[in-house]
């Protein structure tokens, strides 16, 4: 078994072990983004981690009505960085190492403004730059494709979030999570071969919006780096707006929707999916699902701000198919290392 199935198949137990270990930090960075001189927050990442900025960028603004934007780190590194008044900025990495998250970091220190570090080294130069560390908790990664290292990251978003908002019955489902997960991931491993055809796909064009654009990219993302197949990522106005073109009978569409305003509606399923070779719906609605030439069902009636751990699972599991069918090393894809270092 591969490293990275591995640790596709802890994600449950790694969701597990933060639950009760992960609400101190959590508490903590609430208590900075709740301070009356921060209304809005600047989020630094790159690669999954920025797919996790993307998440924190949907549920924050959906949650709490906080702004969010994903700052530009290479802006940073010169003698002007930009201006960071009221705010707050969080560095996402899971090694911290990355020296242009870091400088984004360094800049809000500079300005005097909090600096919260997520990242699974506590002694990491970005958790050094910052006032605050919340940790990933996840235990080592190895496989360079970020698997829990992901879903740790929402996780610990997740909590902040509801450590800002508290809400009946949130607690019960932090409970229900790792379970979900852990069958979710047993589930898709035990029925990968059904991504197999998506092996001719020429480009493969995944959609998803509000918090499942996160979502949306991370699977292009694994999709991407584990086959070697184009994958792109978008939501569904982006992609009318032009790259709906390049979808023809020689590419595959992937598309998410789960939960309340994420949900997609069939007729524009429709639409989106039009002139794609193959179709793949990942969704809550067994009727979209089973209009898809891959359908994979998730829960019904799971919380907005959950739906995309579990919505991310059957991308990670088809990239891992996809990169054993191609022969590819999947714990050290081509190209790829565990920690890239930026500027």
């Amino acid at each position: 078994m591969s490293l990275l199935e591995r640790e596709l198949r802890e994600q449950g137990a790694v969701l597990a072990a933060r639950t009760t270990l992960g609400w101190r930090a959590a508490e903590a960075a609430a208590e900075v983004l709740g301070a009356d001189d921060v209304d809005h927050l600047v989020i630094a990442a790159r690669g999954s981690s920025d797919n996790a900025a993307r998440y924190a960028q949907y549920l924050l603004g959906l949650e709490l009505r906080l702004p969010v934007a994903l700052a530009t780190p290479w802006l940073y590194g010169g003698e002007r960085p930009p201006l960071l008044r009221r705010a707050a900025v969080l560095g996402i990495s899971q090694s911290g190492r990355s020296p242009d998250v870091v400088a984004v970091l360094t800049a809000a220190r500079a300005q005097g403004r909090p600096a919260i570090a997520l990242t699974g080294d506590a002694g990491s130069p970005l958790a050094l730059a910052a006032d605050l560390v919340v940790p990933l908790l996840a235990g080592t990664e190895r496989s360079v494709a970020a698997t829990k290292t992901y879903l740790a990251s929402l996780h610990a978003i997740a909590q902040i979030v509801a450590a800002l908002r508290p809400e009946p019955g949130r607690d019960q489902w932090f409970q229900r999570l790792p379970g979900l997960v852990e069958a979710t991931v047993a589930a898709q491993l035990e029925s990968r071969a059904r991504f197999d055809p998506l092996a001719r796909a020429r480009l493969l064009t995944v959609v998803g919006r509000g918090t499942e654009l996160a979502t949306a990219c991370e699977t292009a993302l694994k999709l991407r780096e584990l086959s070697g197949i184009a994958a792109e990522a978008f939501s569904p106005p982006d992609l009318l707006h032009g790259p709906v073109a390049a979808i023809n009978r020689a590419g595959a569409i992937w598309l998410i929707g789960t939960a309340a305003r994420g949900r997609l509606a069939r007729v524009e399923l429709g639409d989106l999916a039009r002139g794609a070779g193959l179709t793949v719906v990942v969704s809550d609605d067994p009727d979209l699902v089973a209009s898809a030439d891959i359908g994979v069902a998730v829960q019904p009636g799971l919380p907005e701000w959950l739906a995309p751990f579990l919505a991310v699972i059957p991308g990670q599991v088809a990239a891992l198919r996809l990169g054993e069918l191609a022969g590819v090393d999947v714990d050290r894809p081509h190209g790829l290392e565990k920690v890239t270092l930026t500027r």
